[in-house]
């Protein structure tokens, strides 16, 4: 849709950013289209079916936010694809970090419905590939996307085999992860929510990461990592009112891969929200040197708030 924030100058922005260095020696693979079964591994079939014939009947508006076109079946297909593919190239050894730059972006689609700008939810569709399908026991989720990533949440609330450790903007779309809200049954404390307020800067969301969200996956010892990486809680972005800079995201970038070359777990990457195109493409290419090994973690002091009060709330779970 004309003026949507979730737009093809995105990708476009991130693109030439990259080129003009060098694409930072990265390889460039084609995302592959994700086949209807690999879609239903954590959507319903009549999900599926209701956005290819949404699409194939040129499209409409699923809700307010949410809009499909003709071409958007074979972007959403690519978009869980290519995070799919990208894990199966990182479990066969053939690099041990990746990052999947596509749209559109997808935790917030749950099994049965898209929301959010969201179809699929290419990130819970490659964690649910990963454990059914390549033999891991184990898969860390680290969302740091300003909006709760409330797809892959509710997609995997009720599991002990994903962790989902979410940090995002609270009162913002799309109302949901509270602090308190831990997961349910066999999944009760695999489900870490951390809110942070309006106008939060970087400061706050590397304290959440460092001393709870790290600890935890610690523990966890997941043999996969990935990140919903969203980069919407910039300080340019429209969409939400956090005060992030690239630097931050690169040093969110640098806590998480350091756990990953601990852990001996590969790390990858795929691309939620950021609606500001200057400052997405400066916040992808600061996060892609990180992962790709340049840069050190500095420290993150303990917030006396979020941190503290989300320390107290989640040591029934985990050494904290």
């Amino acid at each position: 849709m004309p003026g949507h924030p979730e737009r093809p100058e995105r990708l476009l922005a991130i693109e030439r950013a990259l080129a003009e260095c060098a694409w930072l020696g990265w390889e460039r693979r084609e995302a592959p289209l994700a086949s209807e079964d690999e879609l239903e591994l954590v959507h319903s079939a009549a999900h599926v079916q209701g956005i290819r014939e949404l699409c194939a009947g040129g499209g409409g508006s699923i809700d307010p936010d949410t809009y499909a076109v003709e071409a958007s079946w074979e972007a959403a297909r690519r978009a869980a694809g290519g995070a799919s593919a990208m894990v199966r190239a990182l479990l066969d050894g053939e690099d041990r970090v990746g990052f999947c730059g596509t749209r559109p972006a997808g935790h917030h689609a749950e099994r049965g419905r898209a929301m959010g700008f969201c179809l699929f939810d290419g990130i819970a569709v490659a964690a649910e590939l990963a454990v059914r399908e390549l033999g891991v026991k184990r898969v860390l989720v680290v969302d740091w996307d300003v909006h709760h990533g409330n797809g892959t949440a509710e997609i995997f609330r009720h599991r002990d085999d994903v962790l989902v450790a979410d940090i995002h903007q609270h009162g913002i779309f799309p109302g949901s992860g509270p602090l308190a809200d831990v997961g349910s049954g066999p999944g009760e404390g695999y489900t870490i929510n951390l809110p942070v307020a309006s106008g939060s800067e970087g400061e706050a969301w590397l304290s959440l990461l460092g001393h709870i969200v790290i600890p935890a996956g610690r523990e966890f010892a997941p043999q996969l990592i990935l990140i919903s990486a969203g980069f919407d809680a910039h300080r340019a972005d429209p969409l939400a009112s956090c005060a992030l800079d690239a630097g931050d995201f690169g040093q969110m970038a640098c806590h998480v891969r350091d756990l990953a070359v601990e852990l001996g777990a590969p790390l990858g990457a795929v691309l939620e929200g950021g609606y500001d195109i200057e400052a997405l493409a400066e916040c992808v290419v600061s996060t892609l040197v990180a992962l790709g090994g340049a840069g050190e973690a500095k420290p993150a002091a303990p917030d006396p708030l979020p941190t503290s009060r989300a320390a107290a709330q989640l040591r029934r779970y985990w050494e904290l």
